[in-house]
């Protein structure tokens, strides 16, 4: 995790620029530690049973928060492990991630 992440141990208590650390093994930065990352989801039970990709309720009254923060110990800073706030509070500690996904139909979207 030292080379990956910051957390509790290496952070001096701040958020840090994005890239000072490694990429992870899929090539991805920051993805566990420095902020946690601010989820579409509402925390809540997933359904029984496998699933693939699960969103959680349609409503709630707190976000899911996933990967952990400068704040944490190294157990909490994964990807798996899930937090949550209010959605309309502000943490020192959140982020989130902008992702440009293909439109369903295939057709390119462009932006101004």
């Amino acid at each position: 995790i030292e080379n990956i992440a910051w957390y509790h141990e290496n952070s001096d208590n701040k958020t840090h620029p994005v890239g000072e650390k490694q990429a992870n093994g899929l090539g991805f930065y920051d993805m566990t530690g420095n902020v946690y990352e601010w989820c579409h989801d509402w925390k809540g039970d997933y359904s029984s049973g496998s699933t693939t990709d699960p969103a959680g309720p349609d409503t709630g009254q707190r976000r899911v928060n996933r990967g952990g923060s400068w704040e944490n110990f190294a157990f909490y800073c994964r990807v798996a492990f899930r937090s949550s706030g209010g959605p309309t509070k502000q943490y020192r500690n959140l982020g989130f991630r902008v992702v440009l996904a293909p439109s369903p139909s295939g057709v390119e979207i462009a932006m101004p």
